[in-house]
């Protein structure tokens, strides 16, 4: 793999665009998955398949990875490691992929860290995303965000559908409308990531990054969010009526 190296500075320059952009990931990939049984029974929640497309989410994942200009990933096991393992040593994949496995529990951001450690270049940005979410939006163009806000970490942010119907009313009290499956109002974190090379020595070894070391970024303006754009394809595939659901727009966008 060849890559240029990182830039001298200027988080404007245009023509030092490409070397920001990542082009290794991490995907955690070690998720129980209990509410997606019984299809989590036999095997890691990413190995799910969406209906009708006979690929795995992590196959679908690591195919926008390598779009996006990704050529290194490495996949951080846990629950069932061995069927994951033995479906990415035998599938064709767009990229080179490194497997590790943790040992014992170390929490999301000892996880994260120790899959960090085993990335092709300890100098560069990387990405890293969920083993359960299933999108298409340009990585490139949240790498570029992530880059011009000087950022040591850019989080995806998604405004998901509310899945009840809403009611509107006006100030009296009156119900003047409903509304089936409204976007929210608040913007969640999409499980999608930029990080600066700086990021990983930050992570704590053991527990939970989003309660140490994103506080910390935030409070010193170094957590950055990214939109992801509007129409683009975002989903959290959680419970079996998320397969059901990702597979009927699937099919959609097909059209």
């Amino acid at each position: 793999m060849t890559t240029a190296e990182p830039a001298a500075h200027g988080p404007h320059s245009f023509s030092h665009r490409e070397v920001h952009r990542p082009t290794q990931a991490v995907v955690l990939a070690g998720g129980q998955g209990s509410r997606l049984r019984p299809y989590t029974d036999d095997r890691p929640k990413p190995m799910v398949e969406i209906p009708g497309t006979g690929t795995p989410i992590i196959g679908h994942q690591l195919t926008w990875l390598a779009e996006e200009g990704v050529t290194d990933a490495v996949v951080s096991c846990g629950h069932l490691a061995e069927v994951l393992q033995e479906w990415l040593e035998s599938a064709e994949l767009p990229l080179r992929v490194t497997t590790v496995v943790e040992k014992e529990p170390l929490g999301r951001g000892g996880g994260l860290k120790f899959a960090a450690a085993h990335l092709p270049h300890q100098d560069r940005p990387w990405y890293a995303t969920n083993g359960d979410i299933w999108t298409r939006f340009s990585l490139r163009e949240m790498a570029d965000f992530h880059y011009e806000r000087e950022a040591t970490a850019t989080l995806a942010l998604a405004r998901p559908r509310i899945p009840w119907g809403a009611v509107e009313t006006d100030a009296f009290g009156h119900i003047t409308d409903f509304v089936e499956a409204p976007p929210s109002p608040y913007l969640i974190n999409a499980g999608v990531y930029v990080f600066s090379p700086e990021f990983a020595s930050l992570l704590p070894d053991t527990g939970d990054h989003e309660r140490t070391t994103f506080p910390r970024l935030a409070r010193a303006k170094r957590l950055a969010g990214f939109p992801i754009p509007q129409g683009a394809y975002w989903r959290a595939i959680d419970t079996a009526k998320d397969l059901t659901e990702a597979a009927k727009e699937l099919a959609a966008l097909s059209r």
